[in-house]
C-alpha cells in the first residue's frame, strides 16, 4: 500500500493513493469519499522527531569517496528542519561551491523501538519511501564533520509516499536521475548492513520513535547538482521521488516551515 500524508480541509492524515485519488485512512475525520487529489495539498510523508542517517554502507561509494568501509554502521543526523516532500525544490545555498545528490533508500518507523534485535525489527518498520541525502562535498570535507554539509534546508528529501508492502529491502535498485540521465545504479544488495541491522543498532543508541527515518546508505555515483536541474531518485517496488534544483536567491517562495506532527 502506498500511503501519502495529506493536509485537506485543515486536517492533516495518512491516505491511501488510489488512481488520481486518496482514500482517508482516519476513519474519526469523517472523509469517507475519495478526495481527489488536485483537492488536497501532499505533505512530506512523515514528521519525523530524527532523521538518522547512515554513512558508507556501501562498498563502492566508500572506495569513491577513498575512506574506509566502517566495521560497524556509521550513523549521523540531519535535522527534521531539512524535510522536504517530492516537487519541492532543493535549495542550492549561497557562497557553497558543490551540492551532490545521493540516492537512498529510507526506513520510515512505525512504533517506539529500544533494544530491539534484528530479528525484531521488521515489525517496527512502518514502511519505506525513496530519499535523497543531498550534501555540500566540500563543507564535509573541510570539517570533517557531517552536520553543516548535510543540514541545510531542503537537503532531506523524502518521498513522496511510503510503500507499506516491500517483499525484501534487500532486493531492490537504486536509481538518481538528473535531467534524465542516470548517474547512480545500485542494488540494496550491496549494502554492507541491511535495514533490519541498521534499525536494531540505531536502537540501542536511541530509541526511534513513529514517523522517524533511517536513511541508509547511497550507492557509488554520486555527483554535483546545479541550478535548473530536475533530480529524481527511483527506487523499485518503494516509487519515484523528483524535485528540482534552484538558486537561494532565485527562491520566490521560502521553504514551509510548518512541518505538523504525523497523525
Amino acid at each position: 500500500m502506498r500511503l501519502l500524508r495529506v493536509r485537506y480541509q485543515n486536517q492533516i492524515f495518512y491516505a491511501a493513493l488510489g488512481d488520481g485519488h486518496v482514500v482517508c485512512l482516519s476513519q474519526e475525520l469523517g472523509f469517507t469519499d475519495p478526495i481527489p487529489l488536485e483537492e488536497l495539498q501532499i505533505l512530506p510523508p512523515t514528521a519525523p522527531t530524527k532523521v538518522v542517517c547512515v554513512g558508507l554502507n556501501y562498498k563502492g561509494h566508500a572506495e569513491e569517496l577513498g575512506m574506509d568501509i566502517p566495521d560497524e554502521p556509521l550513523i549521523f543526523f540531519k535535522p527534521p528542519s531539512a524535510v522536504i516532500g517530492g516537487g519541492q525544490p532543493i535549495v542550492l545555498p549561497e557562497g557553497y561551491s558543490r551540492v551532490d545528490y545521493e540516492a537512498e533508500l529510507a526506513v520510515v518507523m512505525g512504533k517506539p523501538a529500544h533494544h530491539i534485535s534484528e530479528d525484531q525489527a521488521e515489525e517496527y518498520i512502518f514502511g519505506y519511501c525513496c530519499a535523497n541525502d543531498v550534501t555540500e562535498r566540500e563543507l564535509q570535507k573541510k570539517d570533517g564533520l557531517y552536520a553543516r554539509a548535510k543540514g541545510f534546508d531542503t537537503f532531506a528529501p523524502v518521498g513522496p509516499w511510503i510503500e507499506t508492502e516491500v517483499d525484501d529491502p534487500m532486493a531492490l535498485e537504486v536509481y538518481a536521475r538528473v535531467n534524465g540521465e542516470i548517474r547512480q545504479q545500485g542494488k540494496t544488495s550491496d549494502m554492507i548492513f541491511t535495514p533490519f541491522q541498521l534499525v536494531s543498532f540505531i536502537s540501542k543508541v536511541m530509541t526511534l520513535l513513529p514517523g522517524d527515518v533511517i536513511l541508509t546508505g547511497t550507492p557509488a555515483g554520486i555527483g554535483p547538482l546545479s541550478p535548473g536541474d530536475e533530480v529524481r531518485v527511483e527506487i523499485t517496488e518503494v516509487g519515484v521521488l523528483i524535485n528540482p534544483v534552484v538558486r537561494e536567491k532565485d527562491l520566490e517562495v521560502k521553504p514551509d516551515a510548518d512541518q505538523p506532527p504525523v497523525q
